[in-house]
């Protein structure tokens, strides 16, 4: 096994004691240690069947006790491991030693896969105590219901134990305390190799007051790149590094990021296609775009990115303002910030300003706020007011609170190299959650299990819940998608995509009192928009919903869905119609005359497919614009952009009422899964509305009726129909048996 240099020849319990206190060292010694850093707690849960035993029958009756093991035959025997479950968990407490965010967050691990993360902002309750709410969840979240923690550390430079006890509460669950053993003060490990084009220096190195321009308390120290990332809560280890050759460049000498994830596969040591806490650093001249281009993340070639960064030496970063006072100093500074600023885009970081960008740079986990003014490893200097100037005159050699907020504390996937893909997940820390929110956001499904078959259109349940104890003013249709709504969406292997309507609303807003407790709610089809089919073919998505509500972001839990495979060919055959920009139109708008090639395609799925729920969803689109007269513009047909008219098409009664029929009364229990409690309510109203003004009265009550009892009886995940809404049911019913 290669062996790992730390760097600067300072033993593990220096680093250690460097990434928690700057120096130097406080003076006296303090008389406790800090309580941040990485503790864990694991545990293998033994199954009933435990000894190993040969293959075959045992002769005779075992005594109990068994006073002698039982001797096996000397030729090998076939035997049977022992059984049973590893659980690990881990806890990242960070209030104290270098930057602390205030916030704890964790995770659990089981056969070595992680299925819960957690995170919470905290506050001190108390000596070496904090507590704080559970504000983001990631996983199999449904086995951690938990809202709350509570911290208790115990700690002291005279034992050789720390620990840290965990109380978690809240969610409707009974208390779960945890006792953790701390095993480092740094969160995650990291393994840099720093590796040089024939010719070239690595500049891993800086004095931080070489140069006059510079915050006028900044320490002096020879700072190195392992130091900065150790102050951001890595282990690090250093790889040896070498020399790459010019050849691998070409004639020119010149870099493309093609022959620089050559270079990476074939110099740097640790190169495997797979996800690593480790990433190559790669000093060259110049990019084959030229002096314009001073260093780069070039690695997002094939399935693992974010592994390789490049530094050029003699691009413009090597250049020095005229007049500068210290020129050497200035290019040490800019060689050694760049460095830094690629290396950081490798753990997934974006720009300070890029963090709200447009959807064609890739969509992130949830809303940002931007920092176009941070004093940031990953902010330009020049980009900030007052330009470079300013931004050294305030610069201390770090990255934003957002930023190690994230590199810390958010699930290893989103963080570590050759995981998530770039610009990918990296989103979710800039929310400008509250410590103490006002408000809980619950997305949900209207079944058993978020699973949905194939071409089955998916429609969620938004839940937004006053969790205070005063009424909180709201507006009614704060849950309708809007500009203050982000919804992303994430195929597993894929980018993130954020959901764009097909229509955007703008609504007078109307406000309405939320006593504590009490809920809205709404539905929220998410399958298709301008983006296309976001959610179309078989495999597993996670959604996932920001809202923010004037300075507060409310959050929800992400929601695992599963799409399953087609079941046979005509399932396949239709699909390639199916998925469509007319259907996902005609679908999400509730029916169209329009797209007629796309309502023949629904049609033929009403025929074929009549068994599978995507035609309910056929039906209802194609039922729901023949129940009344359809206007559509006419265009000459010579210019097309000129309007002769407007058609008016008759409704036709008799069609659409049995297309209705079909989708809101023929299996009613499976209809209301599909389409959702919310909306299969209010497809229903319509639809008895509608029978009542054609007369048919009866039609009306018994339908209003069947709805009734079907909800009564219904639940879901424990999860009963509000009785204000059963009411409702009742009272519309009960109207049409005595309207005239």
């Amino acid at each position: 096994m290669e062996k790992k240099e730390t760097f600067e020849g300072q033993t593990d319990e220096m680093q250690e004691l460097e990434g928690v206190f700057p120096k130097p060292f406080p003076k006296p010694f303090p008389i406790t240690p800090p309580a941040s850093g990485l503790y864990e707690w694991s545990k293998i849960i033994l199954l009933p069947y435990l000894t190993p035993i040969p293959d075959g029958p045992i002769p005779g009756p075992i005594p109990n006790p068994i006073p002698e093991p039982i001797p096996l035959p000397k030729s090998p025997i076939p035997w049977k491991p022992p059984k049973g479950k590893f659980f690990r968990e881990e806890l990242r407490l960070d209030v104290d030693g270098r930057y602390p965010q205030m916030v704890a967050s964790g995770t659990v691990i089981e056969f070595l896969s992680t299925k819960v993360h957690w995170i919470a902002n905290l506050t001190v309750s108390g000596p070496n105590s904090w507590t704080g709410n559970i504000w983001y969840k990631d996983g199999t979240i449904a086995s951690f219901p938990y809202t709350n923690v509570q911290i208790q550390v115990i700690r002291s430079w005279f034992t050789a134990q720390r620990s840290a006890t965990v109380t978690f509460s809240g969610g409707g669950s009974s208390n779960r305390v945890v006792t953790f053993k701390y095993k480092s003060p740094y969160f995650h490990p990291v393994d840099f190799e720093f590796d040089c084009a024939q010719g070239e220096a690595a500049t891993t190195t800086v004095d931080t007051c070489a140069h006059p321009n510079r915050p006028a308390t900044l320490p002096s120290e020879t700072l190195t790149i392992q130091q900065v990332f150790q102050r951001a809560g890595f282990n690090v280890t250093t790889s040896p590094g070498g020399i790459v050759p010019l050849a691998g460049a070409g004639v020119d000498a010149k870099w493309s990021d093609q022959e620089m994830h050559d270079a990476m596969q074939t110099y740097w040591s640790r190169f495997a296609s797979k996800a690593q806490w480790a990433m190559w650093v790669f000093f060259a001249s110049l990019h084959e775009s030229g002096t314009s281009l001073g260093g780069i993340m070039f690695d997002d070639i094939g399935p693992n990115h974010r592994q390789g960064t490049a530094i050029f030496n003699d691009s413009f970063i090597s250049n020095p303002p005229a007049g500068d006072p210290n020129p050497t100093a200035w290019v040490q500074r800019m060689l050694f910030w760049t460095a830094c600023h690629e290396m950081g885009h490798s753990f997934n970081l974006a720009h300070s300003w890029q963090k709200q960008h447009p959807p064609s740079w890739g969509t992130p986990w949830i809303p940002l706020a931007n920092e176009p003014e941070a004093r940031s490893f990953m902010n330009y200097p020049n980009r900030v007011s007052g330009g470079q100037t300013a931004f050294f005159a305030n610069f201390e050699y770090r990255f934003s609170d957002q930023e190690l907020l994230f590199m810390r504390h958010a699930p290893a996937r989103f963080v570590q190299m050759g995981n998530a893909d770039w610009f990918d997940h990296h989103g979710f820390e800039g929310a400008d959650v509250s410590s103490e929110p006002m408000f809980r956001l619950e997305l949900r499904v209207n079944r058993e299990r978020a699973i949905f078959e194939f071409m089955e259109p998916v429609t969620l349940e938004l839940k937004l819940t006053n969790i205070t104890s005063q009424p909180q003013l709201v507006d009614e249709n704060l849950l309708s998608l809007s500009d203050s709504m982000t919804v992303i969406l994430k195929k597993d292997g894929r980018p993130a995509r954020q959901l764009l309507p097909y229509a955007h609303y703008c609504r007078l807003e109307n406000k309405k009192v939320l006593m504590p407790g009490e809920s809205i709610y709404e539905s929220l089809f998410v399958s298709a928009g301008r983006n296309g089919w976001d959610i179309a073919e078989p495999g597993n998505y996670t959604v996932q919903v920001a809202l923010d509500i004037g300075d507060e972001d409310i959050v929800s839990n992400p929601l695992s869905v599963r799409v399953l495979p087609p079941l046979g060919y005509d399932e396949e055959f239709l699909a390639q119609d199916f998925f469509s920009d007319d259907i996902g139109r005609i679908i999400s708008l509730d029916g169209s005359r329009f797209f007629t090639k796309g309502n023949d395609i629904l049609y033929e799925i009403t025929e074929k497919l009549s068994n599978r729920r995507v035609a309910l969803h056929a039906f209802l689109a194609l039922g729901n614009v023949l129940t009344h007269e359809y206007k559509q513009i006419v265009e000459d047909s010579k210019e097309p952009r000129r309007q002769l008219g407007i058609k008016i098409q008759a409704a036709q009664p008799e069609e659409g009422r049995k297309l209705l029929t079909a989708a809101l009364t023929t299996n009613i229990a499976t209809a209301i899964e599909s389409l959702g409690h919310i909306d299969f309510k209010w497809y229903t109203d319509c639809f008895t509305d509608w029978l009542a003004q054609q007369g048919l009265k009866e039609d009306a009550v018994k339908t209003q009726d069947l709805l009734y009892q079907t909800m009564s009886t219904k639940q879901v995940q424990g999860r009963k129909i509000l009785e204000r809404v059963l009411q409702e049911i009742k009272e519309r019913r009960d109207s049409y048996k005595t309207k005239k």
